[in-house]
C-alpha cells in the first residue's frame, strides 16, 4: 500500500514554558479530539452542534465594515494538463513538496491514534500532488507555519502551499494563486464568558491575537485593541486565550469555527468582515504548475470530490451549505 510521504512533522519551535503551556492547554481543553475516530466512523467522530459557528444576524445585509479588495481575486492561469517547465522540472526531481498545516483542525492535523495527517486541505494537497506526479509515493506533505507560507515559496522550500490561504491583492504581489477553491470572511473568537455581541464590542479595548503573516492583522488596522499578538501559528491563538493572555482571536471564519470545535468555552461572534476566498500558492514564475493545479481544482469539484470532502470534514460545523463556501466569481463579488 502506498502512502503520502511527510516532512516536517513538529510545529515550528517555541519555548519550552510555551510548549508545556501548549500541551496542558490542549489536553484540558479537548483539543485534537480526532482520537475518538475519523469523520467517517458516525457520531463518534461527529461534532456537537454546540460547537458550530453562529451565522450572522442578517444573512442578507452585507458584513459589518466589510471591505472589498481593489483586485480581481479569480485572476489566475487558465486550466491546462500540460505539463511546462515548471512541472517538468518537479518530476525529474522525483517529487513535489506541497506546504501544510498541522494545527487545524479539520484542515490539517495529525491524528493522535493513528499518527496520520487528515482534514479538508490534507486530502486537496494529496489529490493536486497525486494528479499531477501520477504517483502518491512522490508527493512530500511538509509543515509551514503561517507567518512563513510566502518565503517558503520564495525561497524553494515547497512547491505549492494548500494551507487555508486567503487571497489578497498585496499576496497577489508576491507570490501566484490558482483559483479560488473556498469562501471565506474574517471572524472573532472569544470566550464564552464574554457578552460581546459583535466584531467591535469583542475586539475594543482587547488584548487581540492574530497569526503572524495573516490577512486577519491588516483588518485589526484602525480598529481601537488594546494589544495586538502574533504567534507563528493559528492554534496558538487558541491556547493564549485558553491561558488569558489574551482576549479574543481574529482569523478566517473556518479556522474561528474550527477553534469553536476544538474547544467547548469558547465561541465564534455573531458578526463578520471582509468577505474572501482561500486559494493554492506557488510561485509567480511557475505558470504552468499554476495550470496544473487549476486543471486538478477544476475536476476536483465537477467529479463531486470537493463536496464529499466537505461533507467529510466541515459539515459537522459549517453545516449542510456547501455551495455556499464554493466560490464563484459573481457570488464572491456580490457579498462584497
Amino acid at each position: 500500500m502506498t502512502t503520502i510521504k511527510d516532512r516536517g512533522r513538529g510545529r515550528a519551535a517555541v519555548p519550552r514554558a510555551a510548549r508545556t503551556a501548549l500541551a496542558l492547554a490542549l489536553l484540558a481543553s479537548g483539543a485534537l479530539v480526532l482520537g475518538t475516530g475519523g469523520p467517517g466512523d458516525g457520531a463518534a467522530g461527529a461534532v456537537p452542534a454546540a460547537a458550530r459557528q453562529d451565522r450572522p444576524a442578517q444573512a442578507g445585509q452585507a458584513p459589518q465594515a466589510a471591505q472589498a479588495e481593489p483586485c480581481d481575486l479569480f485572476r489566475s492561469v487558465p486550466a491546462s494538463t500540460e505539463d511546462g517547465p515548471a512541472v517538468k522540472a518537479i518530476k525529474a526531481r522525483r517529487s513535489l513538496v506541497v506546504g501544510i498545516d498541522l494545527n487545524s483542525y479539520r484542515w490539517g492535523s495529525r491524528n493522535p491514534n493513528t499518527g496520520q495527517l487528515e482534514g479538508f486541505d490534507i486530502d486537496l494537497a494529496k489529490a493536486i500532488g497525486t494528479a499531477i506526479m501520477g504517483d502518491p509515493d512522490k508527493v512530500v506533505l511538509k509543515s509551514v507555519p503561517t507567518a512563513e507560507r510566502i518565503r517558503f515559496i520564495q525561497e524553494g522550500r515547497v512547491d505549492i502551499i494548500v494551507r487555508t490561504m486567503s487571497i489578497t491583492c498585496d499576496r497577489m504581489e508576491q507570490i501566484a494563486f490558482s483559483r479560488p477553491y473556498f469562501k471565506t470572511s474574517q471572524r472573532v473568537v472569544v470566550p464564552k464568558s464574554n457578552p460581546a455581541r459583535t466584531l467591535d464590542e469583542a475586539l475594543n479595548g482587547a488584548r487581540v491575537c492574530a497569526a503572524a503573516g495573516s490577512s486577519s492583522l491588516g483588518d485589526l488596522k484602525g480598529r481601537p485593541v488594546k494589544e495586538v499578538v502574533t504567534p507563528e501559528n493559528n492554534l496558538d491563538c487558541l491556547v493564549l486565550m485558553q491561558l488569558g493572555k489574551v482576549d479574543a482571536t481574529m482569523t478566517d471564519d473556518v479556522l474561528a469555527a474550527s477553534q469553536a470545535a476544538q474547544d467547548q468555552t469558547v465561541r465564534v461572534v455573531n458578526d463578520e468582515v471582509r468577505p474572501g476566498v482561500m486559494g493554492v500558492a506557488m510561485l509567480r514564475t511557475s505558470t504552468d504548475l499554476t495550470a496544473r493545479v487549476n486543471q486538478v481544482l477544476n475536476d476536483y469539484y465537477t467529479s463531486g470530490t470537493w463536496r464529499r470532502q466537505y461533507d467529510q470534514w466541515l459539515k459537522p460545523y459549517l453545516g449542510d451549505d456547501a455551495d455556499r463556501h464554493w466560490p464563484t466569481a459573481q457570488s464572491t463579488l456580490s457579498a462584497q
